[in-house]
């Protein structure tokens, strides 16, 4: 704890010469997305997510240097056998109302009753997964509906501020998982009262976080307010905060920055030269944290309309050589320069799993024995001419192949981006460009599709309208694990159907035999994936098995790594490098520890907070 108090005041002094905050610090932003829902416990959007992050406190914390300090909880202790945990909660903590009212105690039956609701199908929760990933004991059967005693399931109220979780098997990951939504607290008369109604305005839900959610007009704005009674306020130093909505925010938010109308604006590559050249003393960066990593998905069930032909894209994307044609052909450095042209070649990534994300016995866990020779997969720039000819090696089998299964030539592939993204429209014409010039528009045949900007996954990925498309996936827990989740089985209970993960459904073939070899190819790899989720007792034996069965799905060209998140440039008049981090999970959503200055933070005390929190990370 004293480690993140001299953070805190290091990164304080080198602010000092900012000027002095106004009697109310108020953060006003825009944002031209509206969440999809408040939800914590059934939604695992980062957008969504940002909500809950910051009006209700969670179990433990992490320090900006992520570090795991107290939250909720007081203190824990845990038995031999890694199995009990048990948590001693803080006393006379409250639950608010949005006009905030005090409403009842929080206690540790709220963290039972708000786990009950996320593991009942009927709640409709998504993020019930990362309950089973903790390993809570009987959580999976209790879904399942194999048991139906809730008393069985492994999280209990001893008395009113002690909970106590009991796993089937050792989790060396336990405690991150406790910053994730489905394991926060929820107030249990209302989740009774309420049902799915829960959470969908700001008075249908209590708080007892930092912030409480005033006001929430969808697509008018959001309000949140400093919770004074919060045990931890001291450290909250925004009194309130606004957002904005504008479907155009992304265009009109760094001029409406300039006029002094909002205290942050992202500067997207359109612009930054302009930008650089004219406002560069205000010009930081956000933080790059590899808490998300970036993939182009190949869809296994297309559903978008019949004249760009997804029966003809399904029998090609279960062809092998013709997945390798495109990973072989996809210069994703040249794809880059539309979201970091300064530094492209520093954000690709080899392996899904981002590298420095998680380590054994001191080596990076991207950097494991079954990444070698992983490169010789993806497109190289540098050695002109190869990577085309490998490229149209795998074409020329695949056209072979796909001719005889009934495949017609081109094959339209369609690339969705959404809409007012402007990196990523960018990126989508590149990426046209590109493929096209390698492998010629008799094979293949790019059609841009812009989704919607308002709930653009729910419309394009997890609607599967798209052939080919730049996803990502944000690490939950501190485990390589969480990176095996979007690709996941998703499977009918009651019919013993696959429907298809919401990423790139591969899970479907496995319903028949219609497509053997990719039948074969993943009923080995969620073999693989189960066998290393079982070891618990040997970390590297778990990582090194984690990492074979994700190099086999880039080696079958499944998936194609892309990029960790480039650290955007934006002008902000906060310090970010004040937040709490960690690289998973929703602690990096909060804006609890910030500190909102008079004026924006300049390019100067941007690099010496930075170099003062890498020095405080031991880098």
């Amino acid at each position: 704890m004293k480690k993140v108090l001299a953070m805190v005041l290091c990164l304080t002094m080198l602010l000092a010469c900012v000027p002095a905050m106004a009697d109310e610090a108020v953060y006003t932003t825009l944002y031209g997305s509206e969440v999809s829902t408040l939800n914590y416990l059934t939604s695992g959007t980062t957008w969504d997510q940002t909500v809950g992050a910051n009006v209700i406190d969670t179990l433990v914390e992490y320090s900006s240097t992520a570090e795991v300090i107290p939250g909720l909880a007081e203190r824990w202790d845990v038995t031999p056998d890694q199995k009990v945990w048990t948590f001693y909660l803080r006393q006379g903590q409250k639950w608010y109302d949005h006009n905030g009212k005090a409403v009842a105690e929080v206690t540790a039956q709220d963290f039972v009753d708000a786990m009950k609701y996320v593991l009942d199908p009927d709640m409709g929760s998504n993020v019930e997964y990362a309950v089973e990933t903790a390993r809570i004991l009987n959580c999976e059967e209790y879904y399942n509906g194999e048991i139906t005693d809730f008393e069985q399931v492994g999280v209990k109220a001893l008395d009113t501020y002690t909970l106590q979780y009991t796993l089937s098997a050792p989790v060396p990951y336990f405690l991150s998982c406790l910053t994730y939504g489905c394991f926060m607290p929820a107030y249990g008369p209302q989740l009774a009262e309420l049902g799915t109604d829960f959470a969908t305005a700001a008075d249908k839900m209590y708080y007892c976080g930092a912030f409480i959610l005033s006001e929430f007009e969808p697509q008018v704005k959001h309000v949140y307010v400093k919770n004074t009674n919060n045990w931890d306020a001291a450290n909250v130093h925004l009194d309130k905060i606004v957002r904005k909505y504008n479907p155009e925010s992304s265009t009109i938010a760094p001029e409406m920055a300039l006029r002094g109308e909002i205290d942050v604006a992202s500067i997207d590559n359109s612009i930054l030269s302009d930008w650089q050249q004219q406002h560069g003393d205000i010009l930081s960066r956000d933080r790059a944290i590899p808490d998300y990593s970036y993939f182009y998905c190949f869809n296994f069930d297309p559903t978008y309309d019949a004249e760009f032909g997804p029966d003809n894209w399904l029998i090609a994307v279960n062809n092998a050589n013709f997945r390798h044609s495109i990973m072989s052909a996809f210069d994703r450095v040249y794809a880059m320069y539309a979201l970091e042209p300064d530094d492209p070649e520093a954000l690709l990534q080899h392996s899904i799993t981002p590298a420095t994300f998680c380590t054994v016995n001191g080596v990076d866990f991207a950097a494991l024995p079954a990444f070698d020779g992983i490169d010789e997969y993806f497109y190289n720039y540098t050695a002109e001419g190869t990577w085309e000819a490998k490229a149209l090696k795998y074409k020329a089998a695949a056209m072979e192949e796909l001719t005889a299964a009934g495949c017609t030539f081109p094959v339209t592939v369609v690339l969705t981006y959404k809409s007012g993204s402007t990196d990523w429209e960018n990126e989508s014409m590149l990426v046209k460009e590109q493929l096209e010039a390698v492998l010629g528009t008799d094979y293949i045949n790019v059609e841009l599709y812009a989704g919607p900007s308002e709930s653009f996954l729910s419309a394009t990925r997890r609607a599967g309208k798209y052939s080919i498309m730049r996803c990502n996936w944000g690490a939950d827990y501190a485990d390589p694990e969480t990176w095996t989740d979007p690709f996941d089985m998703n499977k009918d209970k009651e019919t013993g159907l696959y429907l298809g993960n919401s990423y790139n459904k591969m899970d479907k073939m496995l319903n028949d035999d219609t497509y053997p070899e990719t039948k074969a190819f993943l009923t080995q790899y969620y073999a693989d994936v189960a066998a290393a989720k079982a070891i618990t007792d040997d970390m590297q034996a778990r990582y090194d098995a984690f990492a074979a069965a994700e190099a086999s799905l880039i080696k079958n060209a499944m998936v194609i790594p892309y990029n960790i998140s480039a650290a955007s440039y934006q002008v902000t008049k906060l310090n970010i490098f004040e937040g709490e981090f960690a690289p998973f999970g929703m602690s990096n959503l909060r804006y609890k520890y910030q500190t909102l200055h008079d004026s924006f933070i300049t390019a100067e005390e941007y690099e010496a907070a930075y170099s003062a929190w890498l020095a405080a990370m031991g880098n």
